[in-house]
Parts: structure tokens; sequence; C-alpha cells
């Protein structure tokens, strides 16, 4: 069970993805999470830092989706002006969405990373289809209360154990 919750790679901000690693290992595709991985969860808009890194990705020939449990209106408020295909109330970590995701992309899981800030949403939803699992530290901001209260205080469990093996250095770290 332990190594259903444990990330293929860990990065410290979304900036410090390697897309070269990626690629090295035949990954085409990502699927992103929205709050508080790409954008903050408070926050109405993109950051335009944000929104340069993801035309970068584009431009490298990466193909993108985002795959969020929020609702329409807010990923598609958010998706919709940059382009990007999205996938919303996932409910991760079921399947369910991720396989859409996976299908919008016209991907295959072999080649397809999830990218987000939760162990228990992004993490294990994307390592139970065999996706390539990227977590990275959340984004300051407001984070939604039963995320707060239980998913965070859980997750230490393993962030600990990744942190032993990171040994606090900021970056982009393989782990499996």
């Amino acid at each position: 069970m332990y190594s259903l919750l444990y990330p293929d790679m860990f990065i410290s901000s979304l900036f410090h993805l390697e897309p070269e690693l990626l690629l090295q290992r035949g990954i085409k595709n990502i699927l992103f999470d929205l709050d508080n991985t790409i954008v903050p969860r408070d926050k109405p808009k993109f950051e335009q830092a944000v929104e340069e890194w993801l035309n970068n990705l584009l431009n490298l020939g990466f193909r993108v989706a985002i795959v969020s449990n929020n609702s329409p209106q807010r990923v598609n408020s958010l998706a919709g002006p940059l382009n990007v295909p999205a996938v919303n109330r996932a409910i991760k970590p079921m399947k369910k969405a991720f396989k859409t995701g996976i299908t919008i992309l016209n991907a295959a899981p072999e080649n397809t990373a999830v990218l987000g800030d939760q162990i228990f949403t992004d993490i294990l939803g994307g390592n139970r289809l065999g996706l390539f699992t990227i977590l990275v530290v959340p984004l300051e901001g407001k984070e939604f209360w039963a995320t707060s209260l239980l998913n965070r205080r859980l997750e230490r469990l393993v962030i600990k154990k990744i942190e032993r093996r990171t040994a606090g250095k900021s970056g982009c770290f393989l782990l499996k």
C-alpha cells in the first residue's frame, strides 16, 4: 500500500521540473492538478511566470491537461484562456478522471505523468494507473478545509521519508 503513496519524483517548486528528465523516460504528456499546484487556491488567475512556464512545456512538445476536483467554473475560467483541456469534479484519486485526461491527450499511461501537490489525491490516483507521479511542494495560499485538516496531517508521514532522501535540498529529485 505504501508504494501507492510514494511519488516517482519530488520537486520543491514547479519551476524546478526538468523536462529533459521526463523526456528521457518517454514522458510526453502531463496531467496537472490545479489548486496549490499551478495556481494558489485563493487566486483567480495564473501568475504570468506560470503561463510562460506552461507555454514553454508546450513548445518543447509536451501535451498538457488539468485534472481537478474543483468546480467547472473555477477550472474552465483558468484552463480556458490558455486553451488547456481540463477535467473538473475529478473525484481524485478515482481512476476515471485520470483516464479521461489521458484520452483527451490521446496518450497512454506509460508516457503520461501526473503532477500535483497532494499524496492522497494526485499521487495515489496516478500510481493506481501506473502513471509517472510527481509531487510538488504546495503553493502558498489558503487550502480547502478538508485538505489541511486531514490530508496534510497524514501526508507528513510520507513527506518525512521523502525529506530524508532529499536531505532538505531544493530542486528536482527522482525517487524511484
